[in-house]
């Protein structure tokens, strides 16, 4: 396995659309497994998609187990992801590998309806609501060349993150 380089907008090949994954073998497994580990060495990652390394096929994984209070589904490796419906829709800060310096207030909705294959080409559905719905929406975007950039709410909505050393060099209260 392998953390691969992560693109960083304005990288070009960010703003592609993915083709779909025809062939489900060793090489995509190998692949799958490269992508998560390069998702899980990033700083609070919860998911990752296959552009984000220069790789524009439709594959992303989501994995939203680590926070408290979630519901999710865990470890998701979807392929060829769709989603068949979508309801409601809620305003949300999110962060982004291939923006990292920045975050955003975007609008996604708040449950919907997937349909995707797993690394092996088996077929899935899922329900997901909330936060694991926003991240696996936020990956999708990423297969057809949209960044959270595209999703700002406001030009007003996208936030410099505050990196460590400036919080560390800020005065603290007393």
């Amino acid at each position: 396995m392998a953390v691969l380089d992560i693109l960083v907008y304005p990288d070009p090949r960010l703003k592609q659309i993915s083709k779909p994954v025809v062939q489900f073998d060793d090489s995509l497994r190998s692949f799958v497994l490269d992508l998560e580990e390069t998702m899980r060495a990033g700083p609070g990652g919860v998911g990752i998609a296959a552009p984000q390394v220069g790789r524009l096929e439709r594959i992303v994984i989501v994995d939203v187990s680590a926070k408290p209070k979630i519901k999710h589904h865990g470890r998701l490796i979807l392929i060829n992801p769709e989603i068949i419906s979508k309801e409601g829709s809620a305003v949300g800060r999110e962060g982004c590998l291939s923006v990292p310096e920045y975050t955003g207030n975007v609008a996604r909705a708040k449950f919907i309806t997937l349909r995707a294959l797993d690394e092996f080409g088996k077929s899935c559905e899922f329900q997901m609501e909330r936060y694991e719905a926003r991240a696996v929406q936020h990956e999708m975007d990423h297969l057809d060349g949209l960044l959270l950039l595209d999703r700002l709410v406001s030009r007003r909505d996208l936030f410099r993150r505050q990196t460590q050393e400036a919080a560390a060099s800020k005065p603290k209260p007393s």
